[in-house]
Parts: C-alpha cells; sequence; structure tokens
C-alpha cells in the first residue's frame, strides 16, 4: 500500500518554524528557557518528542547542513564535535541523544519518559537505551553515511552489510517491545527514540530502494502507528513538515528546510 501524501495544512505550517528560536509560549512557563538544535530528520526530532512530552517551554535553532553551520565557528562553540543536536540546559550545553534524553528523563520526572533511579526496572531500562543509542542508532549512521566510510565501488556491499545488521537489530527490539511493553510504551524514552529511527532508516538513503518493511516487525509498526496519534509527535509534524504518517509510513519533509546531510 502506498504511503498517503501530506495534509496541505502541514507545509503551510512549516513555514513558520524556518531558521531560528521557535519559541513554544503555550507551555509552561519556566524562568530558564531550554534550546534544542535541530536539523531536518536528525536525531534532534527524539529531542524535540521528549522536550514535547515534558511540557516545557523550549526554543528551537535549525542548524542548517546545506550550508555546513555544523561546522561554523558558532556552532562549534555549542558543540565542539559538530554534531546535532545539542541541547542547552539551566545546568548548561549537552549533546549526545542519549546523554541529553537520560537528563530529560531525570530532570522532567512528571513526564514519565523512563522509570526513576529508585525503579527496579531501572537497570533493563537503561539497557536499552543504550542499546538504542550506542548500537542501533550508530549502525543507522553508517547507511546514511556511507560515501565517508567507504569508495563508491563498495556502497552496494557495504548497504547490504550493514542493513542487514539494522534488520537484526530491529527484530531484537520487535521482541523486546512484546517481552518488556512497559519500558516501551510511549511516551517512554524508547518509544520517541524507536519511532525517528524507523523513519530514518526508511527514507536513507534516498538513492536506493527502500530496504525496511516495517510489516515485518508487527510490534515495532504497532510502536509507530500508536506514536503518530500523541499530541507530541502531531507538534513534530507541525514544525517539521513530517506528513501525516512520519514513523510508520514515512515521505520527505515538506517544504525541506535545510538539509538532512
Amino acid at each position: 500500500m502506498a504511503c498517503p501524501k501530506f495534509a496541505a495544512s502541514v507545509a503551510a505550517s512549516n513555514c513558520a518554524n524556518r531558521q531560528v528560536k521557535i519559541l513554544h509560549p503555550s507551555k509552561r512557563a519556566v524562568l530558564l528557557m531550554l534550546k534544542l538544535y535541530y536539523a531536518l530528520d536528525n536525531a534532534s526530532l527524539i529531542l524535540r518528542l521528549a522536550l514535547e512530552e515534558a511540557d516545557v517551554a523550549y526554543e528551537t535553532v535549525l542548524v542548517d547542513r546545506a550550508v555546513s553551520q555544523q561546522r561554523s565557528p558558532d556552532y562549534l562553540a555549542i558543540n565542539p564535535t559538530g554534531l546535532i543536536p545539542s541541547l542547552v540546559t539551566r545546568t548548561g550545553t549537552m549533546a549526545e541523544t542519549g546523554a541529553c534524553l537520560l537528563w530529560l528523563i531525570d530532570t522532567y520526572r512528571e513526564a514519565k519518559l523512563g522509570p526513576s533511579q529508585a525503579d527496579a526496572a531501572r537497570g533493563s531500562f537503561l539497557r536499552w537505551l543504550f542499546y538504542l543509542s550506542n548500537t542501533v542508532h550508530a549502525e543507522l549512521t553508517r547507511i546514511f553515511y556511507a560515501k565517508r566510510l567507504v569508495p563508491f565501488e563498495a556502497l552496494s556491499v557495504h548497504h547490504e552489510t550493514m542493513a542487514k545488521h539494522v534488520q537484526k537489530h530491529f527484530g531484537i527490539l520487535d521482541r523486546a517491545i512484546v517481552a518488556e511493553a512497559r519500558l516501551f510504551a510511549p511516551p517512554s524514552a524508547h518509544a520517541l527514540y524507536l519511532g525517528p529511527l524507523l523513519r530514518l532508516a526508511a527514507l536513507n538513503p534516498a538513492v536506493r530502494r527502500r530496504w525496511l518493511d516495517l510489516a515485518t516487525f508487527p510490534a515495532l509498526k504497532g510502536l509507530a502507528l500508536e506514536l503518530e496519534t500523541r499530541p507530541s509527535v502531531r507538534a513534530a509534524i507541525l514544525a517539521e513538515g513530517l506528513g501525516d504518517t512520519p514513523f510508520s509510513c514515512p515521505s520527505y519533509p515538506n517544504p525541506r528546510e535545510g538539509s538532512a546531510l
């Protein structure tokens, strides 16, 4: 079945989020604003969802990879690695998606993004969080940025190899969602991490046929569909032009704002 097309309102509303400092005044007032440096179809979407679930005020600043803003002196002063996302908090600037998520989990306990340190499930939760961050996400990036890693003549073999690795990880996660449902049910940080990873896997690399068949992973597909009903995801759809089914049947952002590469 073909994916549904974007709702017309998404493209129009995305224009309001262009370029810099988007304030969300409807959120609960906080004296010290959070600031998310983001790019389209980037791990920053994971943090945007977590911030929306936490119902806190935050600003967003687009880092446009189309003009290499991530390598600019201004951005490198924020994050010397040049990676996106970065999150400015009241205690300082953070980077690395897993680290930022863990900070949000522990700072905004009422959002129920993950178990507390006293919860017996904390250890298992952390195991899956860092499996997502250090293994699944890391291996997905080897598909996205293949041209940086291998010579042109090795691209096909590289893609096939890495796709098999990632599909194996998705199989493990599909079973974990069933076995440890509490740890993965939205608004869990695991769910917020998995939705964007499924999106990125489906859309990349753009020059090849899509290699991820979500129907092969019924628990993951169910999670993607459930996520798409949440207000946090609907807010992200409007902010980044993601279309009505950003995780279960994704399409490229419309209009494109900056570059994902």
